[in-house]
């Protein structure tokens, strides 16, 4: 295992973020700030409490789903996409580097990013709405678990896209609405029974519902469910990434 090249990119990667902090950590953090003095503080005051929990509270794991998703995807996502567009993959590609290496380098860089973001998140939640953490074990596995996984989509998503729009268009148009529609603000019990059956076959309740429920001891779905959905599709992108590095596909042309 070359460490040293893992330490390099990461270390790079890790430098962009400080170069562009406003953008980064400050403006979703802002963003996400305003989602809990508007529907928390405000709105949430005047709603009933969902299993027993104000509504404030219930939506803080949700937003910051909603964050981490997002931020992973486009961290990852620009990170392998640039160096595609100026050229500067193909030293990466030419140096004495396996793809794991190259990978945990984006990758870990990324998941960093998301997983810093996720906590700053949710110490700024504390000052709007009464929070707790019942399992914080488990509140750190989803976090990580989850940031890895759509960093890693992200990845994907960088080698996949030929032009900056197309970076945008699967998580504006797909993770978004799929994050909206997947228990962020809201319980999939409180939905019709056929409604509620369709979102089931939404993979982002899975991680919304698991992570809630590290919060409150509460969810939709099994936390075994939720963890074991987690990790299939990180396995899923593991093997998209294996398999794109060994056809060279997007990468070599």
């Amino acid at each position: 295992m070359n460490f040293h090249a893992i330490r390099s990119i990461y270390i790079f990667e890790m430098a962009r973020t400080w170069r562009t902090l406003l953008q980064s950590v400050v403006s979703p953090v802002i963003s996400t700030a305003l989602y809990f003095v508007v529907f928390g503080a405000a709105i949430g005051s005047h709603m009933a409490a969902i299993d027993g929990i104000s509504y404030g509270a219930f939506i803080v794991p949700g937003l910051t789903m909603l964050s981490l998703l997002t931020q992973s995807i486009a961290n990852a996502s620009f990170a392998i996409y640039f160096p595609r567009f100026v050229g500067t993959i193909y030293e990466v590609l030419s140096a004495p580097v396996s793809v794991w290496e190259i990978v945990m380098g984006y990758v870990g860089a990324a998941a960093t990013k998301s997983v810093i973001l996720g906590l700053i998140i949710l110490a700024t939640a504390a000052f709007f709405v009464p929070l707790r953490i019942d399992h914080p074990v488990w509140m750190l596995t989803f976090l990580v678990l989850t940031a890895v996984t759509f960093s890693l989509f992200g990845f994907l998503i960088g080698i996949w896209a030929d032009n900056f729009e197309k970076l945008q268009v699967i998580p504006l148009l797909v993770v978004t609405p799929l994050t909206f529609l997947g228990g962020s603000f809201y319980s999939i019990d409180m939905l019709p029974p056929f409604w509620r059956t369709v979102t089931l076959f939404n993979p982002v309740v899975y991680l919304v519902s698991g992570f809630r429920w590290s919060f409150y001891g509460v969810s939709d779905v099994g936390i075994e469910i939720s963890l074991a959905m987690t990790l299939v599709f990180l396995a899923c992108c593991l093997t998209l990434v294996y398999w794109i590095f060994r056809t060279g596909y997007r990468l070599k042309s």
